[in-house]
């Protein structure tokens, strides 16, 4: 009687955990933040949120979505998480994890770089210099209007240490989470790198004019470590243009993801090297994966410096993977934020 009564007990735990994941859906709405200054042009940020609305399939560029687009919000959510795309991308390249997210609660800020999207990369082809600086305050920045939004603010979770902030983010946006945890960046050390490593991360040191001689940040600069943000995911970040010893006074939790086959940025220089400065690394290495695995499919083919972002190697599933990623990306925030 005891062991039956125990396997009831065990299935019904299973059920009630199934239940709580499906308890939402993923809600959507697109809203405009402000520049850095009152002239700068909006920054566009998707926001991907629970909901009980009922989704719908819908394609938007080359991604599809399956989001109730402007479904009403559930009265709370667990924390907010910012979205950072890596270089030339786009706010809807991550929709599956965000969907994933915000069926479990959480709300997902999504944004589209000003200066560095697929429409413009007009921060790195005009101002490499201040690339590294300028991405994380734009993250900042979102998450200064979400904050300020009483309709939303006052639905994020909050604790003795105020709301619940974490960070996500691909390539240049793992660079872009990292910065906000107070990794800073050493632009100097970029430059020794691509002269002496080009042959062996090619890709990378093909990308904008890393090998101009830029100067350090300024002592002046305002800090670029947003301490509202208490735990991050990078995945495949670029690592190179990061200090070393900044990386050791990082306080908030973090995970790592490293592509085992990414010729993007070749892990040894980038996400192996981050993992190995953190004060309490989580490196996670995804087997035969290249660059672009974390990234939905696209619908057609889009070129990179990589090939095609909707190519895999042979025998690496996407979907399967991006289905477990939202699994332990959302283990890690529970434990991490809640």
């Amino acid at each position: 009687m005891n062991c039956l009564l125990r396997r009831l007990l065990a299935s019904l735990a299973i059920l009630l955990v199934a239940a709580h994941a499906h308890a939402y859906e993923a809600g959507w709405v697109q809203i405009q933040t402000a520049g850095a200054t009152p002239g700068a042009p909006t920054t566009t940020v998707a926001l991907y949120y629970p909901t009980m609305a009922a989704p719908r399939a819908i394609a938007m560029g080359p991604f599809a979505l399956e989001v109730a687009i402007g479904g009403k919000p559930v009265d709370k959510v667990k924390a907010l998480i910012l979205l950072s795309h890596g270089i030339g991308g786009t706010e809807l390249g991550h929709s599956s994890l965000a969907q994933a997210l915000a069926r479990n609660g959480y709300l997902v800020a999504a944004l589209r770089h000003p200066g560095d999207n697929w429409q413009d990369r007009s921060l790195m082809e005009k101002t490499p210099e201040h690339y590294f600086d300028e991405r994380p305050r734009q993250a900042s920045r979102v998450i200064d209007a979400i904050l300020a939004d009483p309709a939303w603010k006052a639905r994020i979770a909050t604790d003795s240490q105020g709301p619940r902030v974490g960070a996500l983010g691909h390539s240049a946006g793992g660079y872009t989470v990292l910065a906000l945890a107070g990794a800073r960046p050493d632009l100097p050390r970029m430059r020794q790198h691509c002269l002496a490593e080009a042959s062996e991360d090619p890709i990378f040191c093909s990308l904008g004019r890393p090998g101009l001689a830029m100067p350090p940040l300024s002592e002046t600069t305002s800090p670029l470590k947003d301490g509202r943000v208490r735990a991050i995911v990078a995945m495949a970040p670029t690592g190179v243009p990061l200090n070393a010893e900044s990386m050791a006074t990082v306080g908030a939790a973090t995970l790592i993801y490293e592509a085992e086959l990414d010729r993007f940025l070749v892990p040894r220089f980038h996400a192996e090297w981050v993992a190995s400065k953190l004060p309490a690394a989580n490196l996670h290495r995804v087997p035969n994966a290249w660059h672009f695995a974390f990234m939905d499919t696209p619908s057609m083919a889009l070129p990179s410096p990589d090939g095609d972002v909707a190519a895999n190697p042979p025998g690496f599933n996407r979907d399967a993977f991006l289905k477990q990623l939202a699994i332990e990306v959302t283990a890690f925030f529970d434990k991490a934020l809640l």
